[in-house]
Formats: structure tokens, sequence, C-alpha cells
């Protein structure tokens, strides 16, 4: 990354169908209602966010992708000051720990399913054991995703928080907004705040996260 870059973010989990992209370009779309120059980089192989990217209208709040060049690394585009990535399941080991070093937060959902919380276990502990991490260099944040509260399933997914050394940053709804919104290349972030009150409210937690120092 270069150095105008002020924040970076990874969103990962290694479990498919955890939630990435629909936090990947959430939080992209809030950075860009703020008037970031964000920069949305998609590294699975199903390529969601550069799909949802291709059906994002011009009149809203621009989001660009890499820079592709023959023979050279992908990059941000120049000026840019905030950058998401967006990460396909299973991501692990060499690869995994060469994304580290191109952020300074790592966001992971998680859904309160049995598979998913062990899977999302033995991520965490891979993930403690890399250097950035260790050395605080690298913030991590868990994020619920899909919960209604007043499910076993959820309670669980509390429990299993509970019992972790990291924030919980919240627990998201699983809301019809973020699906007919990613039909448009659109984010809760590009409507307006009267309608999506709800899910912009529980958003905030997420938030503050990402903008702290």
């Amino acid at each position: 990354m270069t150095e105008r870059v002020l924040r970076s973010v990874l969103i990962a989990n290694p479990k498919g169908g955890a939630g990435k992209s629909t936090l990947a370009t959430s939080v992209a779309g809030h950075w860009a209602t703020q008037g970031a120059r964000v920069m949305l980089g998609d590294i699975d192989r199903q390529q969601s966010a550069r799909h949802w990217l291709g059906m994002r209208s011009p009149l809203l709040a621009p989001i660009s992708t890499w820079e592709l060049e023959p023979e050279q690394p992908a990059r941000p585009p120049r000026g840019t000051t905030h950058v998401v990535l967006d990460t396909p399941a299973g991501l692990r080991g060499k690869r995994l720990e060469a994304m580290l070093k191109m952020v300074n937060r790592v966001l992971i959902p998680v859904q309160p399913s049995i598979f998913d919380i062990l899977a999302t276990g033995d991520f965490l502990t891979e993930l403690a054991e890399h250097k950035r991490v260790a050395a605080n260099k690298v913030k991590i944040g868990i994020v619920g995703m899909r919960v209604n509260t007043r499910t076993r399933a959820a309670h669980e997914l509390e429990r299993f928080c509970a019992g972790l050394e990291l924030p919980v940053l919240a627990y998201l709804r699983n809301s019809q907004l973020y699906v007919q919104t990613a039909a448009h290349g659109m984010s809760i972030f590009d409507l307006s705040r009267s309608r999506a009150q709800t899910d912009r409210e529980q958003w905030q937690p997420i938030i503050d996260w990402l903008d702290s120092p």
C-alpha cells in the first residue's frame, strides 16, 4: 500500500458464505459516502465485489478497484485513502500472511451456526500466530452476521464470542436491505437514513472501530 492510505481492512473468514462480500461492500459504501477515495479489491475467484462495482451507478459515491497493468502487481489507484479487501473462502497460510502485510484492520464475519463457529475459532488461532497481529499492528474485530437474537443459534454465537479476547463489534440482523441494495451495486449507506435507520444503527460500533486510531 502507498503512504497515502489511511485505513485498510481485510474481510476474512475461511468459511464460505460467511458474509464477507456483504461486509466488504458495506464498508466501502460507508467510506465512499463520507468522501473518502476508496478502493474495493477482490481476491475471491467469484469476484463478487468486482461484479457489485460493475453494477454501481456513476451517480453514487465513487469506489474504484485495483489498477492492473501487464506484468505488474495489482495496486490501489493513485490518491487512494481507504482500502477494503474482499477474500475467498479457505484463505490460509502464505496467502493470508501476504494479505496481513497490506492492512491495519481485519474484520471477521461469523454466522450463528456450529460450522461457522468452529471454522472461525480455528482461523482466529492461526491469525494470532502472525507477527503483525501479535505485535498489535493489525487489529481484529468480529461481526455476527444474519443474527436473529431470539434463536438458540444466536445464543451459541454470543457464548462463543464471549470467550474471545477480541472485540465483538456488532450483531447484524438478517435484513433484506442488504440483498436489495447489492443487486444494484449499492450499500445500505447509499440509502437515506430514514430508510436504513435500524441497519445503520447496528453498524455504528463497526464504523467507530474502523475509524479509530
